[in-house]
């Protein structure tokens, strides 16, 4: 089973986060041939704000144990902590992404759905994959999946890994695409993203 989690950061963090950053790599390192997607969210000053993590687990007691054994997560440098289920809609993993261009930025852009959007949302698939894949943004899709209740029946929204030439651009994706005009989600978060793991 894949699981998204999304870990944010508690305000001034930072320090115990930097403190901790071998610990935390040597916790990573024994899921590497699970892991799809990982790396921090980041302000404009590079100070980071949470952390993201897509990765293949054999059930929840797994994926709990991930999150809430990680030594940033018991050290308490995180304040909030998302995890969901995982259905991917962009094949690949972040290794696999080759279409790195000059000057574009980095971006995680997650979609929280309104309650009750899952039969709507499952009519849409195909016209979202389409949109995800398409001539605009086939090339600039790192990794992105839909976000599902633990149970794997609701649909809880979308998270993307892209890169795109500017924040106004990563603003745009979720809402112009077949979800957001149908008026699908809550509530849209962008945060600057970078590739993460050891160096």
């Amino acid at each position: 089973m894949e699981y998204f989690f999304y870990c944010r950061d508690r305000v001034g963090s930072w320090p115990l986060r930097a403190e901790l950053i071998e610990t935390h790599w040597s916790f990573m390192d024994p899921y590497g041939e699970a892991m799809i997607a990982r790396g921090p969210t980041l302000l404009p000053d590079e100070t980071p704000t949470g952390s993201m993590h897509v990765v293949d687990l054999p059930d929840a007691t797994a994926a709990r144990a991930f999150a809430f054994d990680e030594p940033n997560h018991r050290a308490g440098v995180y304040g909030e902590v998302l995890m969901r289920r995982w259905r991917a809609m962009v094949g690949r993993t972040m290794w696999d992404f080759t279409g790195g261009v000059d000057g574009y930025e980095r971006f995680l852009i997650i979609g929280h759905a309104k309650p009750g959007m899952a039969a709507a949302r499952e009519s849409l698939s195909d016209d979202y994959r389409r949109y995800l894949t398409g001539a605009d943004y086939g090339d600039r899709m790192i990794v992105g999946g839909s976000l599902l209740s633990e149970d794997g029946n609701e649909w809880m929204g979308t998270a993307l890994m892209a890169e795109l030439p500017d924040r106004k651009a990563a603003e745009a994706v979720l809402p112009n695409g077949p979800c957001g005009r149908a008026g699908m989600y809550e509530s849209v978060e962008v945060h600057r993203w970078e590739f993460g793991g050891r160096r």
